[in-house]
């Protein structure tokens, strides 16, 4: 079997792409044209477009930064556990151009999410007059676009590399990854950590944590991980990727996913223990909201759901090592991230007790079946296995052998 035969789209698979790809475009552009032609209703729909898009647009770039994190990651470790997936995080990376044009809507709705844009909120309150320096129209939309320049900037020299080492196998493109991730990661977090307080943090300006962006960093790895295991499921039966993993390395892919899962449930605890030991009054207000009445019980469903459970699962072997049983914890993991992003920022515009807007998953719908689309568009363009990277050559030899 030659080398390009073993790792390339088969046609089988191509038009199953292709079919998931536009059933993705139609349902996002009925989702986003259904949820702007709602906003034009009145103005308390629009004020809830913005809401709705929101958080939508949050959960839905989670995605593709955590593909972006566990790249660099796989990159600096060079460990086995990425060779079946290292392509399936690269077409995440490579849909954040289409996520920044996404960003857009946004920057015509500040006054209607932000306190700090509302003239008469700013006269009001002496803290948001102090933080006006940072926390303005201009500077907030400067820092956006500093954010996915980093983003989209790395995206691009990553991919460009993965394409050009599958082109000639240059052995020295391989200290450029471990090179540029390092410092890439460093990047990566400094501008999620900043975005994460631009976005969601300033909705409730007088509240703050030093935690808070690491608990985003974390909610884009754990729901990418997922993500990408669950694809992985579904192309596990198709030619390339079929035999293209061991069982072992769908236990580091678990174990891994088991990481974050531990991560997100410490730092979680850890900012509430912190906030509510502290008992100020700048900070208990948030979880006041998030912690009783309906907004309890959604935390009680995540700290059950979303760490307990998987928690457990992820510790047996035989879930970790058997794809199939991988692909149903990622999947739930993937609905109870969406619950989680929810919790932190819904409850800033209705602190009494949830209740999902129809345009609440119109939005979750629109954007997510863009994004669907592109990424599913984005992983035609190379072959679903690393063609030339020495770290995997024992295995292509193998697989060329069998």
């Amino acid at each position: 079997m030659s080398p390009a035969r073993s790792v390339t789209l088969s046609e089988e698979l191509r038009s199953r792409f292709d079919y998931v790809q536009r059933v993705a475009f139609v349902c996002g552009a009925i989702g986003l044209a259904l949820v702007i032609l709602f906003s034009f209703h009145s103005e308390h729909t629009r004020l809830q477009f913005f809401r709705s898009y929101l958080f939508a647009f949050v959960y839905w770039l989670s995605i593709p930064l955590g593909c972006q994190a566990i790249l660099m990651m796989h990159h600096l470790t060079g460990g086995w556990w990425g060779y079946p997936i290292r392509r399936l995080l690269e077409a995440g990376t490579r849909t954040l151009f289409a996520m920044a044009i996404l960003f857009i809507p946004l920057l015509l709705g500040l006054s209607r999410l932000y306190a700090w844009d509302q003239p008469a909120a700013v006269a009001a309150d002496s803290l948001i007059q102090y933080k006006r320096p940072y926390l303005n129209p201009g500077f907030f939309t400067v820092r956006a676009l500093i954010y996915f320049a980093i983003w989209v900037g790395l995206a691009f020299v990553l991919n460009k590399w993965s394409r050009e080492q599958d082109e000639t196998g240059d052995p020295s493109i391989e200290g450029r990854f471990e090179a540029i991730s390092g410092p890439g990661l460093i990047l990566w977090g400094l501008a999620l950590t900043f975005a994460s307080v631009d976005w969601v943090m300033s909705l409730e300006v007088h509240w703050f944590s030093t935690i808070y962006g690491m608990i985003f960093m974390i909610i884009a790895a754990l729901t990418s991980m997922s993500f990408v295991i669950f694809v992985e499921r579904r192309l596990a039966e198709y030619e390339p990727l079929r035999g293209s993993a061991t069982p072992a390395q769908y236990n580091d892919q678990g174990n891994l996913m088991l990481a974050f899962v531990m991560l997100w449930a410490y730092l979680s605890y850890s900012q509430f223990l912190i906030i509510w030991s502290g008992n100020l009054k700048e900070e208990i207000p948030w979880y006041v909201t998030r912690a009783f009445g309906g907004w309890g019980t959604v935390a009680v469903v995540l700290m059950v759901l979303h760490f307990a459970l998987p928690f457990l699962l992820l510790l047996q072997r035989n879930v970790k090592q058997k794809l199939a049983r991988l692909s149903l914890v990622a999947g739930m993991l993937i609905v109870l991230s969406l619950v989680d992003v929810y919790w932190l920022i819904v409850p800033a515009f209705d602190p009494k007790s949830p209740s999902i807007h129809a345009m609440d998953i119109l939005a979750v719908l629109g954007i997510g079946g863009v994004w669907i689309g592109t990424y599913f568009w984005q992983l035609k363009k190379m072959p679903l296995l690393p063609l030339r990277d020495p770290r995997f050559a024992g295995e292509l030899e193998h697989q060329h052998g069998d």
